[in-house]
């Protein structure tokens, strides 16, 4: 299973390079070989989780290693789908080297085999984690069209019509990913808190033990209600829910990466 995860980390980094040369040479069709690529990482990818579910018997999602490959994995599969539908290869700049990166980071840790704690075997845990991080990826790929929504407005304001700009896809179709993947994202990590704090009340006694993890994570889900309540109750669009998603993955990701290093949490399992 070693080489599998070898070979998608390669894939990953060799669309990472395709992209970012299709952005510099000003061309469409390296970025569609740079897709193809993808797609591959991510197929390679998929049977990966899945031998190593199988081997282990319990979801590939137990700690924070697995779960930045988990989500890397997510995060590109989602940016795959939006691509078919929406033709905004480019997007793929952005969500490719992240996937990469969070590859680099989960090869730091991965182990074969572990001893499972009895508090994480049942369903309810790895239901609350993969769906927690299914809804994080939606983030990642929202943040990305975030960043590439700001970027193409500043060229058109500008008027700076270059190859590039040329190349990036329409401001409405970044803003329609970017509020997709916010409401479904939303919608995701809600159904996993759930789920998780049922877990608790089973494991603890209690649903909220003001543990740092919950505490960030509800923070995370605050700043979301919030940029969705604006999109949909106000209207909010553009600029101002682009610069939100950003700030609000930025605060996501200390929640997922940065509470195990910082805090002393019980959801350092492994």
């Amino acid at each position: 299973m070693d080489l599998l995860f070898k070979i998608a980390l390669v894939a990953y980094f060799l669309s990472t390079i395709g992209y970012v040369a299709s952005i510099l040479i000003k061309r469409v069709l390296i970025a569609k070989s740079a897709t193809w690529i993808l797609s591959v990482a991510v197929a390679v990818h998929t049977l990966y989780l899945v031998l190593r579910w199988i081997k282990t018997g319990y979801s590939p999602v137990i700690n924070l290693y697995e779960s930045l490959s988990f989500i890397a994995w997510a995060a590109s599969g989602v940016y795959l789908v939006f691509q078919t539908r929406t033709k905004t290869r480019v997007l793929g700049a952005f969500v490719s080297p992240l996937a990469f990166l969070l590859m680099i980071a989960a090869s730091i840790r991965l182990v074969e085999n572990v001893s499972i704690p009895l508090i994480l075997q049942g369903y309810w845990v790895p239901l609350h984690v993969t769906l927690s991080l299914v809804g994080e990826a939606l983030f990642a790929v929202a943040c990305c069209a975030g960043v590439m929504y700001l970027m193409q407005d500043h060229y058109i304001k500008k008027k700076k019509f270059s190859g590039l700009s040329r190349l990036f896809p329409s401001l409405r179709d970044l803003d329609r990913i970017n509020h997709i993947c916010i409401l479904w994202g939303f919608l995701l990590l809600t159904v996993g808190v759930i789920a998780g704090s049922i877990w608790a009340r089973t494991v603890w006694g209690s649903h909220w033990q003001w543990d740092p993890k919950q505490v960030w994570t509800m923070i995370t889900w605050v700043l979301y209600a919030i940029l969705l309540h604006q999109r949909v109750a106000i209207g909010w669009k553009g600029r101002k829910a682009a610069f939100f998603s950003i700030a609000a993955f930025a605060i996501l990701i200390f929640a997922v990466v940065g509470v195990q290093i910082f805090f002393v949490t019980v959801h350092d399992f492994i």
